[in-house]
């Protein structure tokens, strides 16, 4: 299945601007995961090349949608953070031992504690949003709530 409608062609009318970056100020949100890619971590003076998960999240908020990226790096050292990611949407238990289920990430909401964090890039000072932790699961935030108005028969039932 070839996913072809995104296509452009090279005389093609554009128009879509994209959306603007939020940076959230500090503090813990619910967020759902938008996006999951299987990657190599090149390795550091502490931790050899290994396995990596890169997470995108869309944090929900009252200034429109922000984002946010992060790694979880395949190593026994850093279980603890990929533990904390698992029961933060509901997938582990404190104490439980699981299998990490990646097929069923994308589409999962969480918490966590989103940290402004500024970087230079070009002799630019920028900054993105951070997952500074993981909160532990809360069933509340496990489904969105659909108002009436959103369902496709609208507000007349049946």
């Amino acid at each position: 299945m070839a996913l072809d409608n995104n296509i452009m062609d090279w005389g093609d009318t554009i128009e879509n601007d994209g959306q603007e970056f939020v940076i959230l100020p500090e503090g813990d949100y619910t967020f759902t995961v938008t996006n999951f890619e299987r990657g190599r971590f090149p390795g550091s003076a502490k931790i050899p090349p290994c396995n990596k998960a890169t997470l995108t999240i869309q944090i929900d908020n009252d200034k429109g949608s922000a984002n946010a990226r992060f790694d979880l790096i395949l190593y026994r050292t850093l279980e603890w953070k990929i533990a904390s990611f698992f029961r933060c949407i509901g997938q582990k238990k404190h104490g439980e031992k699981v299998t990490m289920d990646w097929n069923k990430v994308v589409g999962s909401r969480g918490r966590a504690h989103i940290k402004p964090r500024s970087y230079t890039k070009d002799g630019e000072e920028r900054q993105v949003n951070d997952v500074d932790r993981f909160l532990d699961y809360d069933p509340s935030v496990a489904f969105v709530p659909v108002k009436n108005e959103e369902l496709p028969w609208g507000n007349g039932g049946f």
